[in-house]
């Protein structure tokens, strides 16, 4: 026996908006992952070897990756996605997507300007972009490009440096003040060495030969930087110093970092009205001390596996720090190069992401319209994960979304 059934109406398709024409230079890259070889390329061995590499046997970089690959998904099907959104509120400012650009230093070295095209971009995308105290552009330079940057401080334990830092910061207009906890020491990193990074930069053989033979980095950021700005100067180290990338052995000159502790961290909250925000931990139990100093969030790291071989990748750490977090504001960067490593993060705990060396690649190849670019294709996997899922805002993510495998 037939019985009849209701006919429900759909409502009609949202209408979504044509994305914009791809200049045909940056058509060619599709993910994240295709900036890379070009500007391996393009780029002189050291930098290029000082920006891919991590530390000792890389273990901690790979296993930054590896930690994505072990959780799968769980999609849910014939749901209506037509309206998807990615926009997310963080420390009361609107986002386009739950991802922002991690602090990264020399970048001005492998870009012309690399901060300020990194700040440009991230304005013009309308996500956040953390500038590396390890910058040879002054902070005040980049907050004028983009108001709403955050800027990320090395401090050294000495107490008169850490108020004259924060109080630039203060000045200079910053709203959100990153402390990076996780570099007591300079890392001394093999593969650096083997390539000839190193700052102060030593004209060697092998580094001249190396600039030569990359006549475009040679003349389109080298020359032209030192033409149009003078030798470059790491700029953000101390309130007023200033080291030129050819001095002998710059970073001695900042002081010492390894009696840097919880109790300056607690000096830096009395004194800083903005947010807060402590990066490069991975322990639940630092998360938790933390907390009880009153910062405004974390951002679980290792620092790319540039420090500690070894360390645990901040995904396995992730999901304990968030479910202790009380109301703070949990994050994480590290090893994430797809859209649908975003969505994992966030089923595991995190409010928000941030991405570092495939952003770079993209300012080293194409500049600010490739690190666009770059943020777009991010953007783009987001939205067509988020469909695939059976959902259509990040509110709708939660943990039942993905399994370990």
């Amino acid at each position: 026996m037939l019985h009849k059934t209701s006919v429900t109406t759909m409502p009609a398709p949202t209408t979504r908006t044509t994305a914009p024409r791809v200049p045909r230079r940056l058509a060619r890259y599709l993910c994240l992952d295709d900036f890379e070889p070009v500007a391996r390329r393009g780029l002189p061995s050291f930098l290029y070897g000082y920006i891919s590499g991590g530390a000792e046997t890389d273990a901690a970089m790979r296993d930054n990756r590896k930690a994505f690959s072990e959780y799968g998904f769980v999609p849910r099907v014939l749901n209506d996605v037509s309206s998807r959104d990615q926009t997310t509120t963080l420390f009361g400012h609107t986002y386009a997507s739950p991802f922002g650009i991690s602090p990264m230093g020399s970048s001005a070295l492998c870009a012309y300007r690399g901060d300020i095209v990194l700040a440009r971009a991230a304005k013009a995308t309308t996500v956040p972009m953390i500038l590396s105290a390890f910058s040879f552009i002054r902070l005040e330079d980049v907050q004028s490009e983009n108001s709403g940057a955050w800027c990320q401080l090395y401090l050294p334990a000495n107490e008169a440096s850490v108020v004259s830092l924060v109080d630039r910061a203060a000045r200079a207009g910053y709203e959100t003040l990153v402390v990076t906890a996780d570099v007591p020491i300079p890392q001394i990193r093999e593969n650096n060495i083997r390539s000839g990074y190193r700052i102060p930069v030593a004209i060697t053989p092998r580094v001249l030969w190396d600039t030569m033979s990359h006549p475009t980095w040679l003349v389109k950021v080298w020359a032209r930087t030192v033409i149009n700005h003078g030798m470059p100067h790491l700029e953000n180290m101390d309130a007023t110093l200033r080291v030129p990338a050819l001095s002998n052995d710059p970073t001695r000159k900042f002081g010492p970092r390894d009696q840097f502790t919880w109790k300056h961290v607690e000096l830096i909250r009395h004194r800083w009205r903005g947010k807060l925000v402590v990066k490069g931990l991975v322990s639940p139990e630092d998360a938790r001390i933390a907390r009880e100093c009153g910062v405004d969030g974390v951002i679980v790291s290792n620092h790319g596996g540039r420090q500690l071989d070894y360390a645990f990748s901040a995904l396995r750490t992730l999901p304990e720090i968030a479910a202790n977090a009380a109301g703070m504001t949990v994050m994480l960067d590290g090893g994430i190069r797809r859209g649908t490593d975003v969505i994992k993060a966030l089923a595991l705990g995190a409010h928000f992401v941030f991405v570092g060396r495939p952003f770079l690649y993209a300012a080293a190849t194409s500049g600010e319209a490739g690190v666009q670019r770059a943020i777009s294709l991010l953007q783009a996997e987001i939205d067509r994960n988020l469909a695939f899922l059976g959902i259509r805002s990040l509110s709708e993510i939660t943990s039942e979304l993905v399994h370990k495998l």
